[in-house]
């Protein structure tokens, strides 16, 4: 059973999916922060349903960098001496040869008012170049979106592939491995430097289920108290999400999780986990420390000397993603095909 988290437990201030780049949302206590970034200072086809075989074993190379794309907001009316200056978000990535890709929905909340979304893609003799895209829908309550680019860079100059997705989320164990790209100047991008490719592996650790809407985070927000609270929180999407044993950078959201064995995407990266972990028996006995993180009390002739009591392990947070069937349902719903293996 996966253990819920309601949104009732975190101390909301701001409502925009609680997002790090909002200057007003007090961090502390929450339990999952979302890995969106703002780069002016965050970070130091088909028309078939199911899946098309086109591209399969794209993902099998080990550079993805051609796959991911970061999500950027162009900011000048004409290109300098090292093109536009623009702000990054977060990343996306291709499912397919038609031009289609996925991101999670928080990394677009800044142009739900207006602005136009863009993606950063390499070219094969040239520095990379800004395409705009559409966003095609949104699922805000499991953190889902599908955008696509035109042209359809498939079919350019551009050095592009696309990633076969998952038919089912990942188990518990499982390798991973993350690829994320962001700004090599994050305080002043600009689309003729390469982005800077991060690659880690982790291992899946455990699922836990909250609610990620806005929606939802409002009811919170009201104030609610008693039996009108639970009622609020009975009445929340819970969205499935897993956690893995390596912490996520700001700018990382939207980037692909994928199976160390098959290549092919299990989850996007939705933020770092918050909530407390827990401590094993191992690491607690004679530290003084339960499992639970309650201090114990022994007896004054066993306690050690304050000099030879070790420090306390460093806080360390884990990263979180949303498994890729809520992704697949997304697209179903859209009649998009997508590459890898029929569900």
């Amino acid at each position: 059973m996966f253990r819920p988290y309601p949104l009732a437990i975190l101390p909301l201030a701001a409502l925009s999916l609680f997002l790090v780049v909002l200057p007003a949302a007090p961090q502390s206590g929450w339990l999952l922060e979302q890995a969106v970034s703002n780069s002016e200072g965050d970070i130091a086809g088909g028309a078939t349903n199911g899946a098309s075989t086109d591209g399969a074993n794209d993902a099998g190379r080990a550079d993805f960098s051609n796959a991911v794309c970061p999500v950027v907001y162009q900011l000048d009316q004409a290109p300098g001496t090292r093109g536009y200056h623009y702000i990054f978000y977060g990343n996306a990535f291709f499912i397919n040869r038609e031009g289609y890709l996925l991101t999670a929905a928080h990394v677009l909340s800044e142009f739900k008012n207006g602005g136009q979304p863009s993606i950063l893609l390499r070219l094969a003799a040239a520095p990379p170049r800004m395409l705009k895209v559409s966003v095609v829908d949104v699922d805000t309550e499991h953190d889902v979106a599908i955008l696509r680019v035109t042209p359809n860079p498939f079919t350019g100059p551009y050095d592009v592939l696309s990633l076969p997705l998952a038919t089912r989320q990942p188990d518990h164990g499982q390798s991973i491995v993350v690829f994320a790209l962001r700004p090599s100047h994050p305080r002043n991008p600009e689309t003729y430097e390469l982005p800077v490719a991060d690659t880690y592996g982790a291992v899946v650790l455990d699922y836990r289920s909250m609610s990620l809407s806005a929606e939802n985070a409002r009811d919170t927000a009201k104030g609610d108290s008693g039996l009108a609270q639970s009622l609020a929180a009975s009445r929340k999407t819970l969205t499935d999400i897993f956690l893995f044993s390596h912490e996520v950078q700001l700018g990382q959201s939207g980037s692909p999780v994928v199976s160390a064995t098959t290549h092919r995407v299990v989850g996007l990266i939705e933020g770092r986990w918050l909530h407390p972990m827990a401590v094993s028996a191992d690491s607690a006995a004679g530290s003084g420390v339960s499992g639970s993180g309650a201090a114990n009390d022994p007896s004054p002739s066993r306690r050690k000397p304050a000099s030879q009591v070790p420090p306390p392990p460093p806080i360390l947070t884990q990263g979180a993603a949303v498994p890729i069937t809520y992704a697949l349902a997304l697209l179903e719903r859209n009649h998009i095909a997508w590459d890898g293996p029929a569900p």
